[in-house]
């Protein structure tokens, strides 16, 4: 995948498997409103018009959990540098955020509308001189419920698409909207699809993953060299451990911030155990703080001029080197310029690589079984 803004990489195994490639076909093809949410034909349940009135809101309080605000925060910590209001995320039982009295607008998401977390936090933290707007599903919940009494507006949650696929829909396009940003930019999915890099890097990814989980290699390690898309691997994160950890399958995704991890972690990624693969990601900036040469050590001038940037990317390659030497199975992200569109194509080619490996393994990628089973605990224990 070699675009304008990202420079792709595959693993070195990278054999096309016939059967990955039919398997894309058939899902290309399906009436997804998944796919179709990555797409610009997708129409939300907003109008940019009707978020006019909401623009003058400087703070945004954003209340939910996993899938309902992960995508998000990920938009947020990515384009940091181009929103300009102060955003915050109560997506824990533990938040940090304190209650006060100042007036706030409050975006509350829940698919069901019944998730515990999202409640008790909306309990703490909405108070009368709060705006809020709620996006569930349109029928009688909890949430649905609390929002008439409130008077608050209701945006209604797409029953078709999941919470960790609805990054494109309303879920994370309301809030880039409030962030002053332009949602259509990040609906990638047209263009990408009558891409035959794309579907060919696509297709070999998935093919090269499914090789590795058949060689007994189960965690995927996410070398990060980039602090402000920790939030996207935590989305990520979801994305694959709930899609694909079913029936005793799956893999598990680890988030490695790096170069500090370089002094913890880094000597067992090289000599320890073979179960893993890697994805290195790095994002090229232009404006990051440059050494000063006067307080340079000789012994060190080979630093003289170089700024943060320019280090990162040299430690980065220097690992991808020794990978190479080891033969240790990695593939590689670069990306050359961070806007909408960017975000908006790795979030498409995470959630198709996510949807074809589960395919490919005939699991469900859709559904969460397992995690059902503590809400239902949860709620005994409580009443």
């Amino acid at each position: 995948m070699n675009y304008k803004n990202i420079i792709f990489k595959n693993f070195q195994f990278n054999k096309k498997n016939p059967r990955v490639q039919k398997l894309l076909g058939n899902i290309l093809k399906e009436n997804s409103q998944i796919l179709l949410s990555l797409s610009k034909n997708y129409l939300d349940s907003f109008s940019k018009r009707y978020l006019r009135k909401y623009q003058k809101y400087n703070k945004l309080r954003i209340i939910g959990m996993g899938g309902s605000s992960l995508g998000a925060q990920a938009i947020y910590s990515f384009l940091k540098h181009k929103i300009k209001k102060r955003i915050s995320f109560l997506n824990n039982l533990d938040a940090d955020e304190k209650q006060s009295d100042e007036k706030h607008l409050n975006l509350i998401i829940s698919k069901s509308g019944n998730t515990l977390e999202t409640i008790v936090n909306s309990n703490f933290f909405i108070n009368k001189n709060d705006n809020n707007i709620f996006i569930t599903e349109n029928k009688k919940n909890y949430l649905y419920t609390l929002a008439q009494k409130l008077k608050a507006d209701i945006i209604h949650h797409n029953n078709y698409i999941g919470g960790r696929y609805s990054v494109l829909s309303e879920v994370g396009m309301l809030p880039a909207e409030l962030m002053g940003l332009n949602s259509s930019n990040f609906r990638q999915f047209n263009s990408l699809i009558k891409n035959k890099k794309f579907l060919n890097n696509l297709i070999q990814n998935v093919s090269s993953t499914l090789y590795y989980l058949k060689n007994k290699k189960f965690n995927s390690i996410i070398l990060n060299y980039d602090e402000k898309s920790q939030n996207l691997f935590y989305w990520y994160q979801q994305l694959i451990a709930e899609s694909l950890g079913k029936r005793n399958k799956g893999l598990l995704p680890i988030i490695s911030n790096l170069p500090k991890d370089n002094h913890s972690v880094m000597q067992l990624y090289l000599d320890g155990f073979k179960n893993n693969f890697y994805t290195f990601f790095y994002v090229h900036e232009n404006n990051t703080n440059k050494i000063n040469g006067k307080n340079l050590l000789s012994t060190h001038n080979f630093l003289k001029n170089k700024n943060l940037s320019h280090i990162i990317f040299a430690q980065k390659k220097a690992t991808e080197n020794v990978f190479n030497k080891k033969k240790i199975p990695f593939r590689s992200f670069e990306i050359k310029k961070r806007d909408e569109k960017t975000l908006g194509e790795l979030f498409t080619f995470f959630i198709l690589e996510t949807i074809l490996i589960g395919n490919s393994l005939k699991i469900n990628p859709y559904d969460q079984p397992a995690v059902e089973l503590i809400k239902k605990e949860t709620k005994k224990i409580l009443i």
